[in-house]
């Protein structure tokens, strides 16, 4: 089965490599310059499952899709990383994104902290899509938009594509206009 996320892809990626490739990748990941920084015991000795998720609890998808690619080509394995990114790219070329294969979500990330303004309707919609009681009590609780907006968009990039293709259709309705301005942007 196809994946449905760009975690899933990378995944999938990192268990069709051979073991001493395997290796040469986690050795690259933990000596990789620039921050983050991936921790050699969030890695070592861990699962495959456990490496994709620590890349992308440290990156990001997006990013941690290019960290991946750079890796990869770093070690050799440039079929693997072509791969990926078709993989990647017929992922996101169905959803709301802009050039670069990035998702809307991720693109505008920072604008939409600081300028998505109707939270309270937009949370009352996730609750249940993606947002549980206790996670709609998290966001709730933060003293200002900006957090609050922060935390739902944490969740959703922890959720992969799905949520946030959800999230910005609750965005659409919410924030039309400003929705319009970042796509003509």
């Amino acid at each position: 089965m196809a994946p449905d996320t760009i975690r899933m892809a990378i995944l999938d990626c990192l268990e069709n490599l051979e073991k001493e490739d395997k290796d040469k990748f986690l050795y690259q990941l933990i000596h990789r310059g620039g921050d983050p920084k991936v921790r050699r015991n969030k890695v070592e000795g861990k699962s495959l499952l456990q490496i994709t998720d620590t890349l992308v609890n440290t990156f990001t998808e997006p990013v941690a899709y290019e960290v991946t690619v750079e890796l990869l080509n770093k070690i050799g394995c440039s079929d693997d990383a072509k791969e990926l990114a078709q993989v990647v790219k017929s992922l996101t070329s169905s959803t709301p994104s802009s050039s670069g294969g990035l998702h809307f979500i991720d693109k505008h990330r920072v604008a939409l902290i600081n300028r998505v303004t109707n939270l309270d309707a937009i949370l009352d919609e996730l609750l249940g899509q993606f947002i549980d009681s206790a996670g709609y009590s998290k966001v709730r609780a933060k003293p200002t938009n900006e957090e609050k907006m922060r935390e739902i968009l944490d969740v959703a990039m922890k959720g992969g594509t799905k949520c946030k293709d959800i999230l910005y259709e609750i965005l659409e309705r919410h924030e039309k206009y400003l929705l319009e301005e970042l796509n003509n942007a």
